[in-house]
């Protein structure tokens, strides 16, 4: 049986966001409302979970304290393979990439494979400001609960938990995607935190994304003495800001396109010969912002046109997309969630962000839920306030409990056939909307 909840019936304090000064307890929004599939795996999940509540608070606040940046990850690389390896499970260091892993556990004979994500890396300057580390230990919390109903209950299957690097603007996921780590998977689970409502796992989606690098050169001149003999470079890229300024007034205002400049030997005596000017878009889905990136890109020859620079535009490769919640897994999580733990939300998570996960929701039924930990004002996602927050006890108990179940998710769709085919139909029901890959 899959459950299906509205925001209206939910979550009713969307607008109250969990502070660390709070006293409140999380607490089940519907306690007993529903059944719960297989009650005796979820007290397995939960044991096994609780077993390792000293381990992973360990684990989560090593990482923490040290922070890597994308594809650097070499230190959180050896720390999670040697747990892996400590708890029962096959590990491949370096897979496909120098910082990626995985660990796999099967039991019994054949069954299906579900996939688990763990990231690892940080922010430059703010370290764990995106709470990575708590990703990490929730997809090694998963896979040691799938692994200990395994073998509890004697079920045949198998969990594959990948250790995805350079979700930071790196599109880790994207190229392990590419050479085939997430192939056989029958489902992929993982999850985020971030604001949002005390206790509360949001269904939401994120924005798509395409990063654009573009360049301009032009001619030096000295500034004073004989400026007309320059093209300035600079001049050609503010411009190209400009220009999509100018166009913001005509898209959609949950449409992004936002940037930074930057610059080599520059002195402002000299009239700049190269600037670059590096730009995201983003769009609530794959299709819109690919449309939007068709009418930014004039604004950049425009640009170059206006100052006499050439320009030379890069689509950077591994543009992620927006996530597709697999709704039959997602109703499964909240059941769970809205019974055991806490409240279901779709306005929270990282609705208004990007994740290379999203490529992964287009290849596979996949679900990626948020789940609030407490911020402070000001506080949420790539502040150095949520690298604190990232590391409070609260947090990682928050974490803990959406992977509780995210772990009993994970577990029925290695038993439950009919669950397992309701998974798949509306997997390819949403293909309509999104694509194909």
């Amino acid at each position: 049986m899959c459950n299906h909840y509205s925001t209206e019936t939910t979550l009713k304090t969307t607008d109250v966001v969990w502070r660390p000064d709070d006293n409140a307890k999380a607490t089940p929004a519907r306690p007993g409302s529903s059944q719960i599939y297989r009650p005796d795996i979820l007290e397995t999940i939960e044991a096994k979970i609780a077993e390792l509540d000293p381990e992973l608070r360990e684990l989560s606040l090593d990482i923490h304290a040290h922070p890597e940046l994308g594809y650097e990850e070499y230190y959180a690389h050896d720390v999670y393979t040697s747990f892996m390896e400590k708890h029962g499970f096959e590990v491949v260091k370096k897979f496909h990439l120098p910082t990626a892993w995985k660990a796999t556990f099967s039991h019994g004979s054949g069954g299906r494979i579900i996939g688990v994500n763990s990231e690892m890396d940080a922010l430059k300057g703010i370290g764990h400001a995106c709470g990575h580390n708590l990703i990490g230990i929730s997809g090694v919390a998963v896979a040691c609960a799938i692994k200990a109903a395994l073998e509890k209950h004697n079920i045949s299957g198998k969990v594959v938990l990948l250790g995805t690097p350079a979700e930071e603007g790196g599109s880790g996921k994207v190229a392990l995607l590419e050479k085939g780590a997430y192939d056989g998977m029958a489902a992929c689970l993982m999850c985020h935190p971030a604001p949002g409502p005390i206790g509360s796992v949001s269904l939401s989606s994120c924005l798509a994304l395409q990063r654009i690098t573009v360049e301009y050169k032009g001619h030096t001149a000295h500034a004073a003495l004989s400026p007309w003999e320059g093209k300035n470079a600079l001049d050609a890229a503010v411009l190209g800001y400009n220009n999509i300024s100018a166009l913001r007034q005509q898209l959609r205002p949950t449409h992004r396109v936002h940037g930074i400049f930057e610059g080599k030997d520059w002195a402002p005596n000299i009239i700049p010969d190269y600037a670059k000017f590096i730009c995201y878009v983003r769009a609530p889905t794959r299709a819109e912002m690919q449309e939007t990136v068709k009418r930014v890109t004039p604004c950049f020859h425009a640009a170059a046109l206006a100052t006499g620079c050439e320009v030379t535009i890069t689509l950077e490769k591994g543009s992620t997309f927006d996530l597709r919640q697999n709704t039959a897994l997602s109703g499964e999580v909240a059941n769970i969630v809205l019974n055991k733990y806490g409240a279901i939300d779709y306005e929270w998570g990282i609705k208004s962000a990007s994740t290379d996960f999203g490529n992964v929701t287009y290849a596979l039924p996949s679900l990626h839920p948020g789940f609030a930990i407490p911020t402070i004002v000001d506080g949420g996602n790539h502040t150095p306030g949520f690298t604190n927050s990232a590391a409070t006890v609260a947090s990682h108990y928050a974490c803990l409990d959406v992977s509780k179940a995210l772990a009993a998710t994970g577990v029925r769709v290695l038993i439950d056939n009919t669950f397992f085919a309701n998974v798949q139909a509306t997997f390819k029901e949403d293909e309509k909307a999104r694509g194909p890959l």
